[in-house]
């Protein structure tokens, strides 16, 4: 029997990042969060930017913090959030990602769109529509692509600075817009129709490739300790999926800043359904096809927190605000993906003013605004997930919500009233999971599938189960857009 293998889980969500240290071996994973830090985007003159300067100075300190703990650390690898990237000449970065939620991109998408119809977009790339894929973002970025030579997606650009390594790992270049769906290589012909020189997209890398140890400056950053650093499913909605114990009739929500609901498929679907129908066909570990939709997901409340929070000059306590939710009622089911609620602000003005144009009753005090936002998020995850089975052929009768939404036990339990159901809720550190997991198997301490390696997951990790109830509510729900 192989010995376990200790490895690092670097996970940076859109919010907050984390390094974990994770115990693999055929008896199971075990996980230990060593490093939690904030992810807070900086608005500088030209836009809204992810600061990565800073979130790579955290990411060391972790790293530090993790092999003191753990000396026999092997392994690291990086997911993060999809889409962004910097642009690079001569292995320097010379331009500061955007956050996906800058206004650069609205222009940009008339204009990939004037060249390349929707439609036909969509028979090329899988993706659902969203103005801030990176095929929009690198419109938005026109006459400044001729300033690099490459491209790095934001693990890929951890993993540089980390390692020195130039690649895009597939998970995530799949969400890019310039990846062939059918083919699962990058789209050089798309990329010149509009005007994106092709020499900026680095080589592929699969999920479980070895990329070889650190610089020698991180090594020094840690003691004179090296890892071996390998690529994982370094979108971390894919490697979340991989960290489930996702069944063959089992339905998935991601939920985070964003609320990913879907499927996994061993082919994509891309009907003129799915696409009206706004679902995105990304990839996945071990060559899977995530078929899901992107839905607005716990932004809409930490949104809102965050403007309580500067009304009252204080931190708010979220169990106390939860608590009395679960007492309240929905005055109305909002469209939790209109596109007024992308950017950052105020969101509880925007869903009063979505009430008064659909001419519905708006909610009434933070603890109905917060059910509101759950119950129509629970909407949002069941409509979703029934629609992505009716568009994949395919019967579901479990949700799987992990990630940090599994710890909302009122958005569980809403989301199997509303669904018909089951829920099983966790792990909420599902993406460190699956980042270890394929680790683990990179480094040769376990064998096997994906359904091996959610094996592990499964005799490890305790689980919530929620079963459907009768609806209480009976809010008014106004017409869902079309992507």
């Amino acid at each position: 029997m192989a010995e376990p293998v200790h490895v690092a889980a670097v996970d940076l969500g859109a919010t907050s990042g984390r390094v974990v240290v994770a115990e693999v071996g055929p008896a199971g994973v075990r996980l230990d969060v060593v490093h939690r830090f904030a992810n807070t985007p900086v608005r500088l003159p030209d836009g809204l930017h992810w600061d990565v300067v800073g979130l790579f100075r955290e990411i060391v300190t972790g790293l530090r913090t993790a092999v003191r703990a753990t000396p026999a650390l092997a392994g690291l690898a990086v997911d993060s959030w999809a889409v962004d990237y910097a642009l690079m000449r001569d292995g320097r970065m010379v331009s500061t990602p955007f956050h996906y939620r800058d206004a650069r991109n609205v222009a940009a998408v008339e204009q990939v769109h004037a060249a390349v119809d929707p439609a036909a977009l969509y028979a090329r790339n899988g993706l659902q529509h969203l103005p801030f894929n990176t095929v929009f973002q690198l419109a938005a970025d026109g006459a400044h692509l001729e300033h690099a030579d490459s491209l790095l997606l934001v693990p890929d650009l951890i993993s540089h600075w980390l390692n020195g390594a130039v690649g895009a790992e597939v998970t995530n270049a799949s969400t890019t817009g310039l990846l062939d769906v059918s083919t699962g290589v990058w789209d050089a012909e798309l990329a010149s129709t509009l005007g994106i020189p092709a020499g900026i997209l680095p080589t592929l890398t699969p999920p479980g490739t070895v990329l070889g140890g650190l610089l020698p400056h991180v090594r020094e950053e840690l003691g004179g300790h090296d890892l071996t650093v390998t690529t994982v499913g370094s979108h971390d909605t894919a490697s979340a999926v991989a960290g489930t114990v996702l069944g063959p009739d089992d339905a998935y929500v991601s939920c985070g800043t964003w609320g990913l609901a879907g499927l996994e498929l061993e082919t994509p679907v891309l009907t003129e359904d799915a696409r009206l129908a706004g679902f995105t066909n990304e990839g996945g570990v071990d060559g899977r096809i995530r078929f899901l939709h992107n839905v607005m997901g716990l932004w809409l409340l930490s949104e809102s927190i965050r403007t309580w929070e500067r009304e009252d000059g204080h931190a708010l306590d979220l169990t106390t605000l939860l608590a009395a939710a679960a007492d309240a009622e929905a005055p109305l089911l909002f469209d939790v993906d209109d596109p007024r609620f992308l950017a950052p602000g105020d969101i509880p003005a925007r869903i009063h003013a979505y009430a008064a144009e659909h001419g519905l009753p708006a909610p009434e005090g933070r603890a109905q605004i917060t059910r509101t936002i759950l119950e129509s998020l629970a909407e949002a995850f069941a409509t979703t997930l029934h629609r992505a089975a009716d568009l994949a052929g395919r019967h579901i009768r479990r949700i799987q919500i992990v990630g940090g939404g599994a710890l909302n036990t009122l958005l569980c339990q809403l989301t199997a009233d509303r669904s018909g159901l089951e829920v099983l809720a966790g792990p909420v550190e599902a993406t460190a999971l699956g980042n270890a997991l394929v680790q683990a198997r990179t480094l040769g301490a376990v064998t096997g599938d994906l359904e091996v390696l959610r094996a592990l997951v499964g005799a490890t990790l305790d689980q919530q189960h929620y079963t459907p109830r009768p609806l209480r509510s009976t809010a008014p729900l106004a017409p869902r857009k079309v992507s």
